[in-house]
């Protein structure tokens, strides 16, 4: 892959990647950025690498979702609490205003639900593709989706009725 190549699959990426990224960090848009221009950056010292064994998005994403599994594991350490971060929505963006409901709904899955889900329905990865993406396999793909719609349902019912 050429340097020219790379910067025009990413042109065409990055949009979709900051969206899974907003999702996973529970509409925290400055995470999600944070997180995405690691994901960039880390992608551009390493696109030499890529074999096109899978495709370049499921590459880039797989690259994401470690950067964001890092993030995670660093923000345990941080001294704000975690319950804080993750019931913030951003003020000054509209975009997450329209999506509250469905953020606080996604909010209440397991990451790996939540990285199932928004891969799946959100980018229409399919299920093969994620398994590369996550690092597991194509039945435990399904079996998130499958819990993931039950809890979202759950969680969307209890919701109407307060």
């Amino acid at each position: 892959m050429t340097r020219d190549q790379f910067i025009a699959e990413i042109y065409t990426l990055q949009e979709p990647l900051r969206r899974f990224l907003l999702g996973m960090c529970h509409g925290d848009v400055f995470n999600a950025d944070d997180i995405a221009q690691e994901t960039l950056l880390k992608a551009y010292l390493h696109y030499d690498t890529f074999q096109g064994r899978s495709s370049f998005s499921t590459w880039l994403f797989r690259i994401g979702y470690g950067c964001f599994c890092d993030h995670i594991g660093k923000r345990i350490l941080d001294t704000e609490s975690i319950t804080e971060r993750e019931n913030r929505i951003p003020a000054d963006d509209d975009s997450g205003k329209d999506y509250d409901e469905l953020y606080h709904a996604i909010n209440g899955l397991t990451s790996s639900e939540k990285a199932t889900v928004l891969l799946f329905y959100i980018e229409d990865y399919s299920t093969k593709e994620i398994a590369e993406i996550l690092g597991m396999a194509s039945v435990t793909v399904r079996s998130h989706l499958h819990r993931a719609r039950r809890h979202l349902k759950k969680i969307l019912e209890q919701n109407g009725e307060r």
